[in-house]
């Protein structure tokens, strides 16, 4: 049996989230096997990458294949891919990844001092940057505080929001 892993990149580990093209979908394993152009899970065809479209989701749909396995959950950003306690995925360009959390980032909590209500967003603008951040959903009147995750010495993204300042601390990305 063949097990194929593609690595993204030859980045630093925790530049990796630049390079996934979201969606990605959850795998409950890494016995995959690369065969013909055909990407094989559990003898159910996972991509068809003799299908000439540049999704992962039309060359499924588009497949002559027959038996296609089953995608159940489906994640769309980094936030919730790094929440999540799955370990291999595969993104909407059909990459096979496994994820390994090897790097420290801060998680450092700030004041929200505005809040700019969109349609389906909140944009929030936080004590100590000079950029606002999205966070995909209202945020409730209650919550002041935003945890920002940070790349370096930078903040990264939205990582919680809460009533009360958490005592900075660290995660491992």
């Amino acid at each position: 049996m063949l097990v194929m892993t593609i690595p993204l990149e030859s980045l630093k580990p925790s530049m990796i989230y630049d390079k996934i093209t979201f969606p990605i979908f959850t795998l409950h394993t890494d016995e995959i096997m690369f065969v013909d152009g055909i990407l094989w899970i559990e003898n159910q065809v996972l991509d068809d990458t003799n299908v000439k479209e540049k999704t992962l989701g039309l060359r499924r749909l588009k497949s002559p294949m027959k038996s296609i396995y089953p995608l159940k959950s489906m994640i769309t950003d980094v936030r919730s891919y790094l929440q999540h306690q799955g370990k291999f995925y595969i993104d909407t360009k059909g990459r096979f990844f496994r994820k390994i959390k090897t790097v420290k980032a801060k998680l450092k909590y700030h004041k929200i001092i505005k809040i700019e209500k969109k349609d389906t967003a909140s944009v929030l603008w936080v004590k100590d940057c000079n950029y606002p951040f999205t966070l995909e959903r209202p945020l409730a009147p209650s919550e002041a505080w935003v945890g920002l995750l940070y790349r370096g010495n930078m903040p990264w993204l939205v990582y919680d929001t809460s009533e009360d300042k958490k005592k900075d601390t660290w995660r491992k990305i």
